[in-house]
């Protein structure tokens, strides 16, 4: 499956005292990719959600490379990484989009839970949106 990269220009209001994009905002913008990544994929929140269907992060992990700025654009590449049905992982890379710099490198796990917060299996229950999930992994070489 091909899916365009997210692009993300940073705001002032991104920066600490410094000029320099806080750290916390990394976080932010896997969010923003991972959320564009499963529009491109052909389920988007709202649709998952309008299905009882809610994937709440159970752990984050991010690695600093190198400092982002007011002003610089980042190229945010969200890849499935694995997925069982029950819960999937997500890594990101955020590049510079002028330099091509890594900025940082990080991870995202997720499970997937009835509104009642009871687990769900999207294999047993939700065929076409395991499919979808299906198809973003990455093919074996």
């Amino acid at each position: 499956m091909q899916l365009t990269t997210y692009e993300h220009k940073t705001q002032y209001y991104e920066t600490d005292q410094m000029g320099i994009i806080h750290h916390s905002n990394y976080i932010r913008w896997f969010e923003e990719a991972r959320t564009d990544f499963m529009r491109q994929m052909g389920i988007g929140y709202e649709e998952m959600e309008a299905q009882g269907i809610i994937s709440p992060v159970l752990s984050v992990t991010c690695e600093y490379k190198s400092m982002t700025h007011f002003g610089d654009t980042v190229l945010i590449i969200p890849i499935l990484k694995s997925y069982n049905g029950i819960k999937m992982t997500i890594e990101y890379s955020v590049t510079d989009k002028e330099t091509g710099e890594l900025r940082c490198v990080g991870e995202t796990k997720h499970c997937f839970l009835r509104r009642d917060g009871r687990p769900v299996s999207l294999k047993k229950s939700y065929l076409e949106m395991d499919k979808m999930f299906q198809g973003a992994l990455p093919q074996s070489e």
